[in-house]
């Protein structure tokens, strides 16, 4: 007796608070693909293939499906919101007593969901927002000890890929030139605006979580945002790059290689990782140096021709020293010094074919 009555108070708890911690707080609306798992108590006593418990998807129609009931709307629904319905259509239904009836929803998987980013990232399109591998997201367990000492588990998952800033980095990230400020997020007939500024200053921001056809679109200013280039939750950590060296010496400075570097790196930086600096001062102080970058929207190229001693002299300015962007490509040049000595040793070797073969032989 006193068992049976120590469950159900337990139980009873159980269900308060399962339906209070939606209201206390903004739960991820549900999206086709998304499962979750329904228990009814009363029809323990239902033979077990009329039973309404078990776990259930969220169909491509944005309905959930349950046996003996029309399809019910669940797509764009709070989990709290879906289990309300729930519980009426069952005793509307004439199937419980609302006396006899608890029914408690909980979300098992988050599927994965479609979304579009239009504007300015680096790359914009649509986006299949997928959870976590299954080792990064595993269930965390709440254990609540019943009478018996047996624990009932209680699994829940937190779908970290789903949310505003996660999408904007599956994106590309956001160019320079994006109104952080401004963001737009379009669900349905309704339109809200987010600023994400917070992400690079530390201030709080509203990270939104997304459902299945949300829309995302990033204004573009006219002028590049210094505070956007450089590593961040909206922005790329890395980007490859494109070197090429084939100066002399130019050993291993990189011949069409594909290079990471961090987001916010300038050109001089990648003149420098690809050895196009430095040496003789009497040779190479003339070198030249080309950053070649396209536009992604456009398709538009433009060519940076520098001397490398003015670039690395000036590299506070931003015109003469450009921060980097995806898949830029750098050439090296040789000086006229350069060049002219090798025309020189090349006469040279015509002219003395001893040499040549001396070199062959014994170096």
């Amino acid at each position: 007796m006193i068992k049976g009555l120590r469950f159900s108070i337990l139980t009873s708890v159980a269900s308060v608070v399962m339906v209070l911690i939606p209201a206390l707080s903004w739960a991820l609306p549900l999206s086709p693909g998304d499962r979750i798992r329904i228990s009814v108590p009363a029809d323990d006593a239902i033979p077990e293939t009329y039973r309404f418990s078990g776990i259930y998807e969220v169909n491509l129609d944005g309905t959930l499906q349950v046996p003996f009931l029309e399809p019910m709307p669940a797509a764009g629904l709070e989990v709290a919101q879906v289990q309300q319905q729930l519980t009426e259509s069952l005793v509307s239904g004439g199937l419980f007593q609302p006396q006899f009836l608890q029914v408690t929803a909980q979300v098992v998987d988050w599927g994965p969901v479609q979304v579009t980013v239009a504007g300015a990232t680096f790359e914009p399109g649509r986006i299949l927002v997928t959870d976590q591998t299954p080792s990064e997201s595993a269930p965390r367990e709440i254990v609540i000890e019943e009478a018996e000492n047996e624990p009932f588990i209680i699994s829940g998952e937190y779908p970290v890929g789903r949310y505003l800033t996660a999408v904007l980095r599956r994106a590309g990230g956001l160019t320079p030139k994006a109104d952080i400020e401004n963001i737009r997020l379009i669900r349905g007939d309704q339109e809200k605006v987010v600023d994400l500024s917070g992400v690079l200053s530390g201030e709080p921001v509203e990270d939104i979580p997304l459902i299945a056809g949300d829309q995302i679109v990033v204004p573009e200013l006219t002028q590049i945002q210094p505070e956007l280039v450089r590593p961040s939750q909206v922005t790329p950590s890395a980007i490859a790059i494109f070197l090429s060296n084939q100066t002399d010496p130019g050993s291993g400075g990189g011949n069409g290689d594909v290079t990471q570097v961090a987001y916010g790196s300038r050109f001089s930086q990648a003149v420098v990782a690809a050895q196009c600096a430095g040496g003789t001062r009497s040779t190479n102080a003339n070198r030249r140096v080309t950053l070649i970058q396209t536009n992604r929207s456009t398709g538009q190229t433009e060519v940076f021709d520098r001397k490398v001693e003015d670039l690395l002299r000036n590299s506070n300015d931003t015109e003469i020293n450009p921060y980097l962007m995806p898949e830029d490509s750098i050439v090296c040049y040789d000086s006229a010094v350069t060049n002219t000595s090798g025309v020189l040793d090349f006469i040279g070797n015509i002219l003395n074919p001893f040499r040549t073969l001396r070199s062959i032989f014994f170096n």
